[in-house]
């Protein structure tokens, strides 16, 4: 494998891992909202990023209809866990503010934080995985590109 192969799969890999991080940050705020509509919400959040991936990268109405079950059946199975890792957060700064540490339910507090992380990193990676066999080389070259723009990683982008 080229190195070019190898810095367009790491580029796409990172975009795909940022555009994740800022859909899960997306998905955070409409879960931290109120009311029963959070999750709808989200969905339509996602659905807007993939109209606008699809522009980006052209693609055909088969890819759409390949990738869009693979992102909605991945949003059902990260939500729960967001919501889980959520809880965890909550009850690990209750452990923090007691009036006595409790060091190991600390430990087991981070322990499950770091299994549901893994968890989560796992799904999205066969998500990105599932998503790239969809897209032709050049799409995934142009989705990288993109997605390394949007998140200051490209030429003339700096953060400050």
């Amino acid at each position: 494998m080229s190195i070019f192969n190898r810095n367009t799969i790491a580029a796409f890999l990172l975009g795909a891992a940022l555009a994740a991080g800022a859909g899960a940050y997306a998905v955070d705020r409409h879960l931290n909202s109120a009311g029963p509509h959070s999750a709808i919400d989200a969905t339509a959040h996602v659905d807007r990023m993939l109209k606008h991936m699809y522009v980006e990268i052209d693609a055909t109405e088969a890819q759409k209809t390949q990738i869009e079950p693979l992102e909605r059946q991945a949003m059902q199975d990260l939500l729960p866990m967001h919501e889980q890792l959520h809880k965890a957060h909550a009850a690990a700064l209750q452990l923090l503010t007691a009036p006595t540490i409790d060091r190991a339910a600390l430990e087991a507090a981070r322990a499950q934080n770091l299994q549901l992380a893994d968890q989560a990193s796992k799904r999205l990676v066969q998500l990105i995985a599932d998503v790239g066999d969809q897209l032709t080389p050049a799409q995934r070259q142009k989705l990288a590109e993109h997605l390394a723009q949007m998140h200051g990683h490209g030429r003339g982008m700096h953060h400050g």
